[in-house]
């Protein structure tokens, strides 16, 4: 457990806060890591994203729904993002279509996460927003999905749909054998049968997913998926996101410049732990166990991590996305509290 739990101090909320700055990469590493540090940052990148964009975001703040529950005890939070979020489903989307189809995956993600990271309940605005979750699903099982070139939640269909299945799988209250779940779920694997996967990532979600849901990948598959996962460990402890992506021959970013699969970056980190513990690697296991040392010796001073993005080296916003997901994997491997996923899939192998 990282010491300084159960510290008081004052609400980062949406009327008192202000301009997190440019994410850039020469920021300072913290010289300990502080979980105080991290929740105030996830608290002022989400709440300035909300302020000035007032919209849910893949890069920002459904990955702090994810995870911001985990800092609960040293830092409250101001429950403001998940009112942005609850407000799609009570009125945005009673007003007004959804602007965007993928915001209904992000959306019902953010909610069914945060519901068994706080409650473990499905709350009743979280049901709604699945329901319009999959109103929106194609016949051949997709959503329509923004491609942007930002790898890996921007980039293509995929995401999306594994996306879907993981959080349909994971949602309380055994949601997942509800009558419209199963619907789209049947679609989604016809889906995946006519979609392969492309890269590492996009089987690691599959192989993740597959825990909770079935016929997704079999036994044989999730194997080798985390025998891929954990081969591209860096030499300090890390892993790459750009690594994850590497198998991907027509993947290049925006930028022009060549992809950097040598440097480790929090979200690679964070997400091949997360996988590799929900496939049953004990938590003290050497090769997380020094990626977990990774996370811990490579928080910035502000209280995130530095991931580059691997699409363009003006926009760093996929730092906040790595961030939420090194908090997730500390949590996983029992550095924070409250890891709620384990227990719930039949894969996992107690430490």
């Amino acid at each position: 457990m990282i010491p300084g739990f159960g510290l008081a101090s004052e609400l980062v909320t949406l009327a008192n806060v202000v301009d997190p700055g440019q994410i850039t990469a020469d920021e300072p590493i913290s010289d300990v890591f502080s979980a105080e540090n991290a929740a105030r940052y996830l608290d002022t990148a989400s709440l300035h994203w909300q302020k000035s964009h007032n919209c849910a975001a893949c890069h920002g703040n459904m990955g702090y729904l994810f995870a911001r529950p985990a800092l609960s005890a040293v830092l409250k939070d101001s429950g403001e993002v998940r009112g942005l979020f609850e407000e799609y489903v009570t009125k945005r989307w009673k007003e007004r279509p959804p602007r965007s189809v993928q915001e209904t995956v992000v959306v019902a993600s953010g909610l069914a996460f945060n519901d068994l990271q706080t409650t473990g309940r499905l709350h009743p605005i979280t049901r709604q927003a699945l329901r319009v979750m999959w109103d929106f699903q194609r016949e051949d099982g997709g959503w329509t999905w923004r491609n942007d070139g930002y790898p890996p939640t921007e980039s293509d269909e995929h995401y999306g749909v594994t996306l879907a299945a993981l959080i349909t799988g994971i949602a309380p209250d055994r949601y997942v054998e509800t009558k419209e779940a199963r619907r789209g779920l049947e679609k989604i694997r016809i889906f995946l049968k006519n979609n392969p996967p492309l890269s590492l990532h996009h089987r690691a979600m599959i192989a993740w997913a597959s825990c909770y849901v079935n016929d997704l990948m079999n036994d044989q598959q999730r194997a080798k998926t985390l025998d891929e996962l954990l081969t591209l460990q860096r030499p300090d402890g890390g892993w790459s996101t750009p690594g994850l992506l590497a198998d991907w021959k027509d993947l290049k970013r925006l930028d022009g410049k060549p992809h950097d699969t040598k440097t480790s970056d929090a979200y690679a980190t964070g997400f091949t732990i997360i996988v590799a513990r929900e496939l049953g690697v004990s938590s003290n296991d050497p090769r997380l166990r020094r990626g977990i040392d990774w996370l811990l010796c490579n928080q910035r001073v502000s209280g995130k991590w530095f991931c580059r993005s691997p699409a363009k080296d003006s926009l760093h916003y996929f730092s906040n996305f790595g961030s939420a997901f090194a908090i997730l994997a500390l949590q996983s491997c029992d550095r924070l509290p409250g890891w709620p996923l384990s227990k719930k899939s039949g894969h996992f192998l107690p430490p």
